[in-house]
């Protein structure tokens, strides 16, 4: 069942891996030639400028949060986790709207010192350098919070024996700390950089071509389906690449902490220019990244916001809500099952179809949509022709005419989330409570419903939490699968925004954003009570 489950999340994938060696059309050599070195470039330099900008903002606030005594250090912990609940094309639109020549900030300069058109230069932010900022300021948490798990992790006597060489607190950061962290670092800015080669919403909007968007305009723009695959196959093995230079990357390198004595962690007492120096660091960050777009999307809902809010607007709602609560489920489901599995029958096979069921995470949601047409289309033109052939039916596209290709995309994207959640609670319950259930008559199934279930009750929650907000914010694939006039909330604020009218964009933008704030403060209380030693742990 574990094989049969992994093969059934891994099809997209394949399916783009054996476009990339079929035979290659004229459209093809077209792109090659032109578009594709700029797509290369520009996807090239915001892989490098989002890598530089979370980790020195992720490892640097996850130092001072944990670490450091300052001003609102407490509320830091879990407000820096704020913008994960901005998707990044939200952000897009609420900066371009506030910073563009005719938005209030370059107005109000203009009246106020009584410029005109071009007797000042201001930053384009509809540009590489803006999209790189903006993807900065919202994909940082990642880093952020592996991170700060891993400094709060660190052992008391590791640290206590750096100081007492003498080592000052940048010293002891850079040289003993970072060293290591440094698998949660990698693996944060990993996941950050999984999600710039995933971003379509924010890149389209400020006319960056990266290979996201060029596999959108492809398939629809040109209706080459083959050279829209063999474009998200490049897609693919850039990702596949990015992810086999981090695990070379690390050699035969290992990270153990040699204690299994854990303390609460000194907190360093900082001058009065440093502590307001530290709760700038944290605050920027925070005030860019959440609290700015926030304010600026509930000033245009409430004064320009869209036309459509009211009755009109609930289906929108049903359908991101809808959409979102069955991939929450089936995402949840599916590891239970993948995670059980592997605990009643460990093997190679198990654990090697569990690892391909679960990289859907970092393929890019664009690649993850084109490899879902290919087959479903294949099987509709099938069901189509039999029903039709055999018994006189008509029926439409029953695959990827409904939003079952949709949830299917979910499920191969969001799989990885939900899993890594289930896995770490079901390693906590003891083997000999399996054991002891099935001495009492119990089946596996049994077991898992009445001792299993009920112990990992908030983890479920958790991972089904995490996969909703997720779905809420997904855009590429949405874009490219959502039946015929099917509107989600992010295809909403897409739209609007991609027709220029931002401020009705913001009543969309803002619902997504009031969706994901509550889990996101509650992940930050839970990371705090998880460390051992701590007084609300035990």
């Amino acid at each position: 069942m574990t094989v049969v489950v992994a093969l059934f999340v891994a099809m997209p994938v394949l399916t783009i891996l054996v476009q990339v060696f079929s035979p290659s059309p004229e459209i093809w050599s077209h792109l090659a030639s032109t578009v594709l070195p700029r797509y290369l470039l520009n996807t090239l330099g915001l892989v490098v400028g989002v890598g530089v900008g979370v980790l020195i903002i992720g490892v640097g606030t996850a130092w001072l949060v944990v670490m450091c005594r300052f001003p609102g250090q407490k509320i830091f912990e879990w407000a820096l986790l704020l913008p994960l609940a901005v998707p990044t094309y939200v952000i897009a639109y609420a900066y371009t709207d506030f910073l563009q020549f005719a938005g209030p900030l370059q107005t109000f300069l203009r009246d106020l010192f009584g410029w005109g058109a071009g007797d000042y230069w201001f930053p384009q932010v509809r540009s590489l350098g803006g999209a790189i900022t903006l993807l900065s300021l919202v994909l940082y948490p990642y880093v952020y919070l592996l991170t700060r798990a891993a400094f709060l992790e660190q052992s008391v006597c590791v640290l206590e024996v750096g100081r007492t060489l003498g080592r000052a607190p940048w010293k002891l950061f850079s040289t003993v700390a970072v060293p290591l962290a440094r698998p949660a670092i990698v693996g944060g800015a990993a996941l950050a950089l999984m999600e710039t080669l995933n971003e379509f919403g924010a890149v389209q909007f400020f006319s960056v071509d990266t290979f996201t968007t060029g596999i959108y305009r492809t398939w629809f723009g040109l209706g080459e389906q083959a050279a829209a695959a063999q474009l998200a196959g490049v897609l693919l093995l850039f990702v596949m690449a990015l992810l086999l230079l981090e695990r070379i990357s690390r050699g035969r390198a290992q990270f153990f902490h040699t204690s299994s004595r854990y303390r609460e962690l000194p907190r360093y007492e900082l001058s009065t220019a440093k502590r307001w120096g530290a709760f700038v660091a944290c605050s920027l960050p925070v005030l860019l990244g959440f609290v700015v777009p926030a304010i600026l999307l509930l000033e245009m809902a409430l004064t320009y916001g869209d036309a459509r809010f009211g009755w009109s607007f609930l289906p929108y709602i049903f359908n991101s809500v809808s959409l979102a609560v069955a991939a929450a489920l089936g995402a949840v489901g599916l590891a239970v099952l993948l995670s059980y599995g592997v605990r009643m029958a460990p093997s190679p096979m198990t654990t090697a179809a569990v690892r391909v069921a679960s990289m859907g995470y970092a393929i890019p949601g664009a690649v993850i949509a084109v490899g879902i047409l290919i087959p479903l289309a294949w099987l509709d033109q099938r069901i189509y022709g039999l029903l039709e052939g055999q018994f006189g039916w008509t029926v439409g596209l029953v695959l990827t005419g409904t939003g079952i290709a949709l949830v299917y995309a979910y499920l191969v994207r969001f799989l990885a989330v939900s899993y890594n959640a289930v896995q770490a609670s079901l390693t906590k319950v003891t083997p000999s409570m399996d054991a002891a259930s099935r001495t009492l008559g119990r089946t596996p199934g049994g077991t898992l419903r009445r001792v299993h279930a009920p112990i990992m009750r908030g983890s479920l929650l958790a991972a089904g939490i995490l996969v909703f907000v997720d779905v809420m914010k997904e855009l590429p694939a949405t874009i490219i699968l959502r039946p015929f006039d099917f509107t989600t909330l992010a295809v909403r604020s897409y739209e609007l925004a991609s027709d220029e009218r931002l401020s009705q964009a913001s009543t969309a933008s803002l619902a997504i954003v009031l969706v994901g704030i509550l889990p996101v403060i509650l992940l930050s209380r839970a990371m705090r009570r998880s460390r051992p030693g701590h007084a609300e742990s035990s």
